[in-house]
């Protein structure tokens, strides 16, 4: 099983998707999703 994690927009700072991540990856996911507050396709980060 992975961590779970929260994705963010990078605009609207909004919390849109869950999702699980390698334990192994160190980095940050940043993935282009659709934000429905923004109602655009934006980059999402992981938050902490």
């Amino acid at each position: 099983m992975g961590k779970k994690i929260a994705l963010a927009c990078e605009i609207c700072h909004g919390r849109n998707y869950n999702t699980e991540k390698n334990q192994l990856i160190s980095d940050r996911i940043e993935i282009k999703k659709f934000c429905k507050h923004c109602n655009r396709h934006t980059i999402h980060r992981e938050t902490k």
